[in-house]
């Protein structure tokens, strides 16, 4: 891979009002000359930011091809403010929506990784509600984790996890990615019930294009193949990656997300 650009400087807005505004950091990069392509909007996964190999190659492959990227952190996440066991489906599609509207005055292709395909989707929900559908250009849902709160965690739980989320209002569990351990809140899990979109036919109205690892411990490849079944009337492309896991982030993964980047920009 090539030397890595000087880094966007971050910016900053508030989402939110009163006793629930937050700072939310974003970096936005602008093409130059100004560019009629798609704007490429990274939404990350659970407990990622914005300086994750993914994020970063996504902002170095729309300064290639000359278009804008968004990038952003969840509040409770990275730069942004906020504390993390607040954080819940609603409030970080609800920061989405405020960077898009934000930062990106044409049409966008969302690029969601794990949690950040569900938040992709009900993105797509909320401003097709708004008769403004036709923003979004495609979807790349890598790894996708739509609905993983009621459809992966919570037929899961132990005794001893349903106890301390009655109890303590969460549960932790041990991270494969950080020392720190994953913490899930009651909250979290009682708002993903009612942001799920796997309860019947998904209509994006673009193309979309998911790339899944087949030895995913986290996501397994199965939960994909759901998702498209829920999607009978969109332009759907899967990659399947046999080796792949759930980062995705090797060298030849990071190809395979650029080939589909590339793909939804000529389509656009």
């Amino acid at each position: 891979m090539s030397a890595t650009p000087a880094e966007t400087e971050i910016s900053r807005i508030e989402v939110g009002k009163d006793a629930s505004a937050r700072m939310i950091a974003l970096r936005i990069f602008r093409a130059k000359p100004a560019s009629m392509l798609p704007a490429l909007v990274w939404l990350g996964g659970y407990r990622s930011d914005m300086t994750g190999t993914k994020a970063v190659e996504v902002e170095r492959h729309a300064r290639a091809v000359g278009t804008d990227c968004i990038r952003f952190d969840y509040s409770g996440h990275g730069a942004s403010g906020g504390a993390f066991r607040d954080g819940t489906i609603s409030r970080w599609l609800e920061e989405s929506l405020a960077v898009v509207d934000h930062a990106a005055s044409g049409r966008v292709i969302l690029i969601g990784s794990s949690m950040g395909a569900w938040i992709a989707l009900r993105l797509v929900e909320e401003l097709r509600r708004r008769g403004e559908g036709e923003r979004v250009a495609g979807l790349v849902l890598i790894a996708p984790a739509p609905d993983f709160t009621a459809e992966l965690i919570e037929p899961n739980l132990t005794e001893a996890e349903k106890a301390s989320l009655a109890e303590q209002g969460y549960f932790e569990e041990p991270s494969d990615y950080s020392p720190e351990p994953n913490i899930f809140t009651r909250a979290l899990i009682e708002d993903g019930r009612d942001n799920r979109v796997m309860t019947g036919p998904i209509e994006t109205g673009c193309p979309v294009h998911i790339l899944q690892g087949m030895c995913d411990p986290d996501v397994p490849y199965t939960h994909a193949l759901r998702l498209i079944e829920h999607m009978p009337s969109d332009d759907v492309v899967m990659t399947l990656i046999r080796d792949g896991d759930h980062r995705l982030s090797r060298e030849e993964d990071i190809a395979r997300l650029k080939q589909a980047i590339d793909a939804l920009i000529a389509k656009a």
